[in-house]
């Protein structure tokens, strides 16, 4: 019985161990969590007791020992991040290990870690309180006065160097200001996306019917790796910072080290408090519990840090976190309401999405009326019906989303809702493919909604840019002006006076943002026709790699997946709407109304030095991936993505991806640095006074 018993708690704990780790690679590697907070806390506080209880089943690998880690892992799921993140960064180590906080959601547990510091320390002292933010976390490196590294926390010994995408972000300084910064020093905080840039980009996303963010620290992730350090700035992030590494720079407390880095001009939340026992904790707690929904940005617990540097030096640190700190989290807001129906909503590539209708109900600082149920198979889980009572959340989750169903308050006879088998706007079959989730309306040239939100997608912003929105849109679809995106470039002045509430004005504004949107760079003419899964970075990626929309139409699917960042699905995509004869007829239509189909040829220096070369880079250089792709091309060569025996060379620059030389050297292909590629060129002067072409980039798109 006993060894029964045993096999089935050494079951629980392998079991546990690889939950956690599966989930800890959601969490910090793909920005798609897939259980809350709550629940991984639950099943990482279950492990913890079980390897206490049974010390013989401990291992130094569970993750209870391990600080979640933000570095790309092989078996990972690029599919789930979002299209444009880097796939590679370079690594280096942090002057101090970043470990995580002991976290908690009982009072009662941070009563225990208050009289445990007392316990060991032998004079007083105080507590520093503070907000902790929901974001993700960053480690700046300032030399001399000046950013000179950022790096993400990694797996807490090496991080990701973000620097250059950091330095987008507004409120950190690339020079201190006043005296008496340390001559090197880092200091720790986290990067956030306030409400206001979390709801602009997730309206964009589901404009582009790309899968939004969950909630503002995915997003703020996701954006921190992107590929484009300009739409890392146009994300609108934002940075607060709380903990000086290493000996403080002298400081006798936490309170002290957090005003100077103020003074230097380093963004440094105001929101602390020094409390002096646990009952001052608690008040803060209890005030920010009801004050942080005011906040223009998302909290998910406070922090609480001994104050003295001495009392810190005294409590040390375990494996994964410091004894002189804990985290009380806040337990996620519900609320209970009714189901008062589920509409079905077509977007504009046919994916049909059930939303649920909701009894309004405050939550969270707003009222909630309406919460998506994703697609067939969550309804079924969830087990829905309308007239039932549903929990439904945002904590830190700002979609709302319905987490469970009171069953105990379900009224007699309520059927589940039959998810819709034809198409709710046009009446065609939907059809639902191997390896989706969603069901799709095929007919996207006949269903008015698809037509309607490629009209929209095709004007956006990001896309032609015209003036117009979902209203006219739909206003020139049902008055039959428009039932294609080339349509648009065929009205006149005439033809839109006639529509109701035009005027001579608004009619001269949309003819001249039409003549405009001809100007449009080829990325963006391919990112308006909106082809499934290709966004706004994939179709740069893909139009810089072809160059022109010929040279796109006539590729195979093994071509498309040369692309950076180009999988096996978004290949197969770009390759079927090629194939058809309306979109081939649509593409030649925008051609003639004089949109851009090609990249403008580079007006830098150019050669054939590298004709027939296919070559892989990696790694980081002195000039930008993106330039040095552009250089490859401009000199005759082939940039490809990945190591095989058809390369001519690797490309290696500082940090290069381990995977990738190690390939590179199984498969006997060549690793050059950058100084050897570089007299491979053909010198000009400007190289030979030091400044490589980097302006052959900036040409292109």
């Amino acid at each position: 019985m006993r060894a029964m018993e045993d096999k089935d708690i050494k079951q629980r704990i392998v079991y546990l161990r690889a939950v956690l780790e599966e989930n800890s690679r959601k969490y910090y590697v793909e920005n798609a969590p897939a259980i809350s907070d709550f629940e991984f806390d639950t099943l990482m506080h279950e492990l913890e007791a079980l390897e206490a209880q049974y010390p013989q089943y401990a291992s130094e690998d569970s993750p209870t020992r391990k600080v979640g880690s933000d570095l790309e892992q092989s078996g990972g799921s690029p599919q789930a991040m979002e299209p444009g993140i880097r796939r590679e960064f370079a690594q280096y180590p942090h002057a101090h290990p970043m470990l995580s906080l002991a976290n908690t959601y009982s009072i009662g547990e941070v009563e225990d870690f208050a009289a445990r510091a007392a316990k060991t320390l032998d004079h007083g002292f105080t507590y520093s309180c503070e907000l902790k933010f929901d974001g993700t976390a960053i480690c700046l490196t300032y030399r001399d006065g000046k950013l000179f590294r950022a790096l993400t926390r990694g797996d807490g010994v090496i991080g990701d160097d973000v620097t250059d995408n950091v330095r987008q972000i507004s409120n950190i300084p690339q020079t201190l200001k006043g005296s008496g910064w340390p001559e090197e020093f880092e200091i720790r905080g986290e990067i956030l996306m306030p409400y206001s840039s979390f709801d602009r980009l997730n309206a964009q996303r589901l404009r582009d019917e790309d899968q939004p963010f969950a909630n503002p620290r995915n997003a703020a992730s996701g954006s921190l790796k992107l590929l484009d350090p300009g739409e890392v700035g146009r994300r609108g992030l934002w940075c607060t910072l709380y903990h000086i590494a290493g000996d403080n720079a002298g400081f006798a407390t936490h309170e002290e080290a957090l005003d100077a880095a103020s003074s230097w001009g380093l963004p440094v939340s105001d929101k602390r408090r020094i409390c002096h026992n646990i009952s001052e904790i608690k008040q803060y707690i209890d005030y920010w519990d009801t004050e942080r929904r005011n906040l223009p940005y998302a909290t998910d617990g406070i922090v609480i840090k001994i104050n003295e540097i001495s009392a810190r030096e005294a409590l040390g640190f375990t494996a994964k976190f410091p004894r002189w700190a804990v985290a009380y989290k806040f337990k996620a807001e519900q609320a209970l309401t009714e189901v008062l129906s589920i509409d079905y909503q077509v977007g504009r590539t046919g994916a049909v999405t059930p939303v649920a209708n909701l009894s309004p109900v405050p939550l969270s600082g707003t009222v909630v009326k309406r919460a998506t149920l994703n697609n067939a198979d969550q309804m079924a889980l969830l087990d829905i019906r309308i007239g039932d009572m549903v929990y439904v959340e945002k904590g830190g989750e700002i979609i709302p989303k319905i987490t469970a169903v009171e069953k105990s308050r379900r009224p007699a006879g309520a059927v589940p809702p039959v998810f819709p088998t034809v198409c709710p706007d046009c009446g065609t079959p939907l059809v639902r493919e191997e390896d989706e989730a969603k069901w799709f309306c095929p007919n996207s040239d006949g269903c008015p909604q698809q037509i309607k939100g490629r009209l929209v997608h095709f004007m956006g912003r990001k896309a032609m840019n015209i003036i117009a929105g979902d209203a006219t849109a739909d206003q020139l679809f049902s008055k039959g002006l428009v039932k294609s995106p080339a349509d648009l470039y065929s009205l006149d002045k005439y033809r839109l006076m006639s529509l109701e509430g035009w005027k001579d004005r608004s009619a001269e504004r949309f003819l001249a943002s039409l003549a405009e949107s001809k100007s449009v760079p080829f990325p963006r003419v391919l990112f308006a026709l909106g082809i499934r899964y290709v966004g706004e970075t994939t179709a740069k990626e893909v139009a810089v790699h072809f160059r022109d929309i010929d040279s796109i139409a006539s590729a195979t699917v093994e071509t498309l997946l040369e692309v950076p960042d180009v999988g096996e699905v978004i290949a197969r995509s770009i390759h079927e709407f090629f194939r058809d004869p309306r979109h081939a007829g649509e593409v030649q239509r925008l051609r003639a109304a004089g949109l851009r189909m090609s990249m403008e040829e580079p007006t830098g220096p150019s050669s054939e030095a590298l004709k027939d070369l296919s070559i892989v880079i990696s790694g980081t250089f002195s000039i930008s991936r993106d330039e040095m792709k552009a250089l490859i091309e401009a000199n005759g060569g082939k940039n490809s993505s990945g190591v095989s025996k058809k390369t001519s060379f690797l490309l290696a620059g500082e940090k290069p991806g381990p995977e990738k030389v190690r390939k590179a050297q199984e498969l006997g292909v060549k690793i050059i640095s950058e100084a050897d590629f570089m007299k491979m060129l053909p010198q000009t002067d400007t190289e030979e006074d030091g400044q490589f072409p980097g302006s052959l980039f900036d040409t292109m798109i």
